[in-house]
């Protein structure tokens, strides 16, 4: 089933796939953690990962389900529905969740019932992956094919593109993967996630004191900050979940005046920066493991108008 989201501003084109087998272990409906998350661009993280059984294929039974091409350009404001599913139950749960979405009369539809096989639970799962959360992708594309997720598209920045992506994968079991094709868009935006790339800016243990390597970076980024016409550039500090909330709260605050504090040290006009604090309220990965944590533990910088 393809989809075709057309809204003010963005156009976010949805390829939904009903495939294909009767029956296999490699579908059961496993509720014991999220998906796994793979990146397939450049600058792709991984941002869960759980063991997933082989993709069924011809060989094992599957029955190919073909993508029924909708209209390309959609009218601002509409979502173009194409493609195929098994039965009118899963049409009207999916269409009537992009209604939700979308609104009503927002929502064309071209989804044909035939005879293909879904993974149990399937339309329950999709319409999990239908959600406002799509609303943010510019120029995407969905594509659902049985168990395999893939999304491609431009969001602002990188926390929103790993977000989108873990938000994703948590929503769904085991057997589920998704293939990370999000972007952050060529802006000024996209300019301060390069810089950075990932990369951790470090403090002491417990402290707003920067390391060595987290000045590194932050020389780095004054450097590109100096260059942007953007009027201001917020700093965000964020922690994991560990201790009191308040705590950290407090800690991500003074992390982030530190940062802002070294930048205004560098040349950049204060009035070019904020700094806010949010603990952990923001979280980009699950907490739930050491490598979650230490990716929740950032500072984000994000560009303003």
């Amino acid at each position: 089933m393809t989809f075709y989201f057309g809204t003010i501003r963005r156009t976010l084109p949805l390829a939904l796939l009903a495939g294909a087998l009767a029956s296999s272990p490699a579908w059961a409906d496993d509720d014991g953690g999220g998906a796994r998350v793979t990146p397939i661009d450049n600058s792709g993280v991984q941002v869960r990962t759980t063991v997933l059984p082989a993709t069924p294929n011809a060989t094992t039974g599957a029955a190919a389900a073909t993508i029924t091409p909708a209209a390309a350009n959609p009218v601002p404001g509409q979502v173009v529905v194409g493609g195929k599913v098994p039965d009118e139950a899963t049409k009207a749960a999916v269409l009537g969740q992009l209604r939700n979405t979308y609104g009503a009369g927002n929502v064309v539809d071209q989804i044909e019932v035939g005879d293909v096989a879904t993974p149990p639970n399937w339309a329950t799962n999709v319409q999990k992956l239908l959600g406002s959360q799509l609303t943010q992708i510019h120029k995407g594309q969905l594509t659902i094919d049985g168990t395999q997720i893939d999304v491609k598209g431009e969001v602002p920045n990188e926390s929103q593109r790993q977000k989108i992506a873990s938000d994703m994968a948590n929503a769904l079991n085991p057997t589920y993967t998704i293939r990370n094709g999000l972007r952050v868009s060529a802006s000024e935006q996209g300019v301060l996630d390069q810089t950075l790339a990932n990369r951790t800016i470090e403090f002491e243990t417990g402290s707003a004191t920067l390391t060595p390597q987290g000045t590194l970076i932050l020389d780095q980024m004054a450097a590109v900050l100096a260059k942007l016409t953007t009027r201001t550039v917020a700093i965000i500090g964020h922690t994991d979940n560990s201790g009191a909330r308040a705590s950290n709260i407090a800690l991500s605050q003074a992390r982030a005046d530190t940062v802002k504090g070294y930048l205004i040290a560098k040349g950049i006009p204060s009035q070019q920066l904020t700094a806010t604090g949010v603990g952990p309220d923001q979280p980009i990965a699950s907490n739930d493991t050491p490598d979650g944590r230490a990716r929740n533990r950032r500072i984000e910088f994000r560009a303003g108008s």
